[in-house]
């Protein structure tokens, strides 16, 4: 959840270049920083979807039907996303207020399948907690473990996405960015894959 938190804050489509230019467009640094807290917020509210989602599922069928049936969707989604990377949703301008962000950051998190990509490791964490708890109580301990992942994941993505604007507005701005593009949605796409692969690999 740690590397996935990381990965989703490097992405310049989860909300960091959006922050930057905001903070570009007003000249103020403060603005940046102010921007990433709804985005973040937005970001852990599609993920916590996800992983009430694992819940409500394990109550109605097995893990590793459930496993199997995510890696399902994690390929046909990958396979989507791969063939339509360069096509990008479109819901707000550049005039946005705190509360425009945080709907930005989860629509964007839920149309670009963050939550979706996760869920592998959600089921993980999952599964550990129904091992290390009796019956009665797995599902309470699993959704402590759920709501710690969601935590430690949207922290580690915070603090990156955070670096990496500050860096950018600091060193370089968005010269570098014209000059130096990452294609990110095409990584993305074959990290929804890879996700795939290890949710199958996971059921097993």
């Amino acid at each position: 959840m740690l590397g996935f938190g990381a990965f989703h804050g490097l992405n310049p489509g989860m909300g960091w270049l959006f922050a930057l230019s905001l903070g570009l467009q007003q000249q103020r640094e403060r603005v940046i920083w102010l921007s990433l807290i709804p985005i973040a917020a937005g970001h852990a509210l599609a993920i916590g979807l996800a992983a009430l989602l694992v819940l409500l599922g394990l109550q109605f069928i097995s893990l590793s039907v459930l496993q199997w049936l995510t890696a399902g969707l994690l390929l046909l989604f990958g396979l989507y996303k791969l063939f339509n990377y360069y096509r990008h949703p479109r819901w707000v301008g550049m005039k946005v207020g705190f509360g425009d962000l945080f709907l930005w950051s989860f629509l964007m998190a839920t149309a670009h399948g963050a939550g979706l990509m996760v869920i592998p490791a959600l089921m993980g964490v999952t599964g550990a907690g129904m091992d290390h708890s009796g019956h009665a109580g797995h599902v309470s301990a699993a959704g402590m473990d759920m709501v710690l992942a969601v935590g430690l994941h949207t922290a580690a993505m915070l603090l990156v996405m955070g670096a990496t604007a500050w860096v950018v507005y600091r060193k370089f701005g968005l010269t570098i960015l014209r000059q130096h593009w990452i294609n990110f949605d095409l990584i993305w796409a074959f990290a929804l894959l890879a996700a795939a692969g290890i949710a199958a690999w996971m059921a097993w």
